[in-house]
């Protein structure tokens, strides 16, 4: 009985360290968002081909080339996450979460935009009282945060042709507590970059590219009684293509396909550990996150002059599998299928305001043996002004 504790009490260790994102706990593509805006987010993310407003800095920094705007265009706006998530049926407080995001793009003459975005990008995480594969009282508690400072442009090579690129500064914050152990919220900075291009084949039909690399995190580091604990958690590169297609004046239909490498981040994350360290912390924790294939499309139609909706459907199959649940009880991120709705409003010649909401559809992932399963929905709405001259 004593040897079975131990090793659930290891299981609970191991999931207490993938996280959530404390500004928008996000688990929806894995741990990665569908979108940065209000406008991206309506569009199930299915936005590298035809991006429609500043965020597009983050995603496909070409966009900047792509905007219209005259002088300058400023897109702020924030979101709220609600995500319902169980582990054999106990439900996770801390329910609510801030989604923060905001860029800004400017015409430097005919060719040449720049643009910065900030927001937050990833996270997971959760506050369970009690994971009933465990005896007594086994709380894990779990926070991670990565937000991204996106400084980038975008270069209109010809009329048909546009390319960009983007340094990623980043920002990531851990805090893991459970029965055997408590490391305290903790930060780390990091860089990567963003780089994409966008090509009309005609006024109807467009393609657009990008690439994200591999996010080169700091070590995380904790003082301990035994001495110091210290581990470094990437985030994932990523690759996506889509198509744009304008079938009739005021419709755009876009879909894309994204790879998220996961794996390469998010299979086995090493630790650093004191010299003869014989603690509850392992010298390694073993997600095994796989890597994931994103398919988003967008609809979006002009009701009229002052009016746009929007609709998209976006599916990821879950990076974390049955063989691996009792290693993610502390990031629950298998929420698969997303729907989405959107609504622009222009106010002005120069302002418009946009909302958004998504539907994450409830799934669950039971372990190989039976004993755990864990559980995710989630609700989110992101409100956004634009204002473009």
């Amino acid at each position: 009985m004593k040897k079975t504790y131990k090793k659930q009490l290891a299981a609970s260790a191991v999931s207490a360290t993938l996280i959530g994102f404390s500004q928008g706990a996000l688990a929806t593509n894995g741990d990665q968002m569908l979108g940065v805006t209000a406008t991206q987010w309506g569009m199930a993310g299915a936005v590298v081909a035809a991006p429609q407003d500043a965020g597009t800095v983050m995603t496909n920094p070409a966009g900047l080339a792509e905007l219209g705007m005259k002088e300058v265009r400023f897109d702020m706006g924030f979101g709220s996450l609600n995500p319902p998530r169980k582990a054999n049926g106990n439900e996770s407080g801390s329910d609510y979460y801030l989604i923060p995001s905001g860029a800004v793009a400017f015409n430097i003459n005919d060719r040449l935009y720049l643009g910065m975005g900030m927001a937050g990008l990833s996270g997971m995480g959760v506050d369970f009282p009690d994971t009933a594969s465990t005896s007594g009282n086994q709380p894990v508690v779990t926070t991670k945060q990565f937000y991204k400072i996106a400084p980038g442009f975008g270069y209109k090579v010809s009329d048909k042709l546009s390319v960009g690129a983007a340094l990623n500064i980043d920002y990531q914050s851990l805090a893991m507590s459970n029965a055997a152990y408590s490391l305290p919220q903790n930060q780390v900075y990091g860089y990567g970059m963003t780089a994409g291009l966008i090509y009309k084949v005609s006024d109807k039909l467009q393609l657009g590219a990008s690439w994200v690399s591999k996010q080169n995190m700091n070590e995380f580091k904790w003082n301990i009684a035994a001495g110091e604990i210290a581990m470094t958690m990437d985030a994932p590169q990523q690759f996506a293509f889509g198509v744009a297609f304008k079938p009739a004046a005021g419709w755009l239909v876009e879909a894309d396909i994204k790879r998220i490498e996961f794996s390469d981040v998010l299979d086995s994350v090493p630790v650093r550990r004191p010299t003869g360290y014989a603690g509850p912390i392992p010298a390694s924790f073993n997600f095994g996150w796989d890597d994931q294939t994103v398919y988003a499309i967008g609809v979006q139609k002009e009701i009229d002059s002052k009016t746009t909706l929007r609709m998209g459907f976006n599916y990821g199959k879950s990076p974390i599998g049955a063989e691996d649940v009792k290693s993610n009880i502390g990031s629950l991120a298998v929420t698969e299928k997303h729907l989405s709705f959107g609504l622009t409003r222009q106010l002005s010649e120069k302002a418009s305001g946009s909302l958004s909401y998504v539907r994450a559809f409830h799934n669950d992932v039971t372990s190989t043996d039976g004993t755990t399963k864990i559980e995710l929905e989630q609700n989110i709405i992101n409100a956004q002004i634009s204002y473009k001259f």
